[in-house]
């Protein structure tokens, strides 16, 4: 990511945070006030973006990648309940492995 690419999303959020409406003449003036070079582009580009997305959103959803779809089981109709099963037990492993209380000891001891 560039400096300016940078520059226009702090620029954006920071708009955001203020409750002012994002526009590419206001992104701009932040970003010449903090006397950082900036391509013309980048403004209007960020600009535009925003006006489609809501900059909540954006933030809330960062990490949600959106996972694989789950694979649908070829075969017999009673395929699909044994797979059903495995899934179960092994989330409750998972839940088991991520528990530290059977270690005796915690981080601040």
């Amino acid at each position: 990511m560039s400096i300016s690419e940078l520059a226009c999303t702090y620029a954006a959020l920071a708009l955001y945070d203020d409750g002012i409406a994002i526009n590419a003449e206001k992104i701009a003036s932040l970003i010449q006030a903090a006397n950082i070079s900036c391509e013309s582009y980048w403004p209007s580009l960020f600009a535009k973006l925003l006006e489609k997305k809501n900059v909540e959103d954006l933030i809330l959803n960062v990490g949600a990648g959106g996972g694989a779809a789950p694979v649908a089981a070829v075969g017999g109709g009673g395929g699909a309940a044994p797979a059903a099963e495995e899934k179960k037990e092994e989330k409750k492993e998972e839940v088991q492995e991520e528990s530290d209380d059977d270690m005796g000891f915690t981080l601040f001891d």
